[in-house]
């Protein structure tokens, strides 16, 4: 049906005005749950509670939803090859284009183009549980690996052979053995270093790779090992013909290498840890500067002209002024540290003259600092027209730091020094100037186990 008028709105009138409450437009519209009966109420009160407890969770979640869309999101990076170990795989070290792996059962090496067993080593049937590598250059790589029992095993690996060249820290009385609990090889393979532990003491060893006699015998070697497989083919064809039958013949390199003896490392350093300062035994100021080299730079404090009693005397004051803090801390007596870290160092100024001839790429020196030291020592790699054979070893350069070294870094250049302390603060040192770029304290009552560069 169609309309044919327009829709009328009646007007208003009072008999639609209610009659009971003629100002219910002022009434507040929660009021009315107020008339109802006490359980309902209070029903009322937890739904709505609940309700905005849910509201408040919500609210954080999207906040931080959103802080979490702001955070650069880290690159999930998935395997795309595996290689599969006969033995437990403990550790690893990549060199040129190969992947060595210490197992617990020997060695083994992989091939990165292929992923294919290489080689391994197992003669000594020892578990293999730190290892290095560097690359030598014209397919040759040397490794220095730790095994359980401490022992220090350098290798070298030439194409697809390992080759033993010494347990450096072997002796034939086995309760004399030291065993080895740090093992560090320069880049290039020029040095190798290894901290050593005995039952109350430590010393750093230091030893010089010859690399050049190395690749030099195993290029030799590997000439030797071409003839000798095309003799062998030369005979074989020869008696072929004569017997009417084809038998080729080629000796593999690996056992020819097997026979070659590589020459030995040079022992160059015995590094050993600074001993306690205790009183002087100088008469005088005098005998003090006979001892000094040149006065050109810090030592680690031994010549000094305080005494035994000066000592005891500055020792007792000291613990009647702080002895409630030392009661509660306890007192623990100086001892010779045990653990030390290295590094090999590029040439700079600080540690080079001005009429050293040195590689840039090769160490010239190396970084000691001992665990609650607060020196950093720096040494030369060649002392042998500096110091006497059995005296100990005295650093070329001291850097003295305001409270004890917890560890430290060295940049990849060589340039920049990282050191870390206990009271939890950073210094950034340009090594080749000589002076601290940055010092960064880090929050108190926080302790830095480890620092590098990236």
């Amino acid at each position: 049906n169609a309309r044919k008028h327009p829709p009328w709105i009646p007007p208003p009138s009072e008999k639609d005005w209610p009659k009971e409450e003629e100002d219910f437009f002022l009434l507040d519209p929660d009021r009315k749950r107020d008339v109802l009966p006490q359980p309902f109420r209070m029903i009322n009160k937890l739904v709505m509670q609940v309700f905005e407890s849910a509201m408040e969770i919500i609210e954080k979640r999207e906040v931080l939803r959103e802080a979490q869309k702001r955070k650069v999101q880290p690159k999930k990076c998935f395997p795309t090859a595996e290689f599969q170990v006969t033995e437990r795989a403990n550790c690893l070290a990549v060199s040129g284009q190969y992947v060595f792996v210490g197992l617990s059962l020997g060695l083994a090496a992989f091939h990165t183009s292929d992923l294919e067993d290489a080689c391994a080593w197992d003669a000594a049937k020892t578990e293999i549980c730190a290892i290095h590598a560097s690359d030598l250059g014209e397919e040759c790589h040397a490794l220095l690996a730790v095994d359980e029992m401490g022992l220090a095993w350098l290798f070298c690996f030439h194409k697809k052979s390992f080759l033993l060249i010494k347990i450096l820290n072997e002796v034939k009385d086995i309760s004399q053995r030291s065993p080895c609990v740090e093992v560090v090889l320069s880049r290039g393979g020029d040095y190798a270093g290894i901290l050593l532990q005995g039952n109350t003491k430590a010393w750093l060893k230091v030893y010089q790779l010859p690399k050049d006699s190395w690749l030099a015998e195993m290029e030799k070697n590997s000439e030797a090992a071409e003839e000798l497989a095309c003799s062998e083919r030369r005979s074989s064809c020869s008696s072929a013909v004569q017997n009417s039958s084809i038998s080729l013949c080629a000796l593999p390199v690996s056992a020819i290498q097997a026979d070659v003896e590589l020459d030995p490392p040079v022992l160059l350093l015995t590094v050993r840890p600074p001993k306690p300062i205790t009183g002087t035994s100088f008469k005088g100021p005098l005998d003090a500067l006979k001892e000094v080299d040149d006065g050109s730079m810090l030592g680690l404090g031994y010549n000094h002209l305080i005494k035994d009693s000066q000592w005891e005397l500055q020792e007792a004051i000291f613990c009647s002024t702080y002895q409630e803090y030392l009661e509660a801390e306890g007192v623990f007596k100086e001892e010779i540290p045990r653990y030390a870290t290295f590094h090999f160092l590029l040439p700079s100024r600080i540690l080079m003259g001005p009429e050293m001839e040195v590689q840039p790429d090769t160490p010239i020196g190396i970084g000691v600092h001992w665990d609650g030291n607060h020196n950093f020592c720096l040494y030369l790699l060649d002392h042998s027209l500096k110091d006497k054979k059995g005296s100990d070893l005295k650093p070329d350069v001291v850097w003295p730091c305001a409270a004890p070294i917890a560890c430290s870094a060295v940049s990849s250049c060589s340039r920049y020094l990282a050191l870390a302390g206990d009271d939890a603060t950073i210094t950034i040192w340009d090594k080749h100037l000589g002076y601290p770029m940055s010092v960064t304290a880090i929050l108190e009552e926080r302790f830095i186990r480890s620092i590098h560069f990236l």
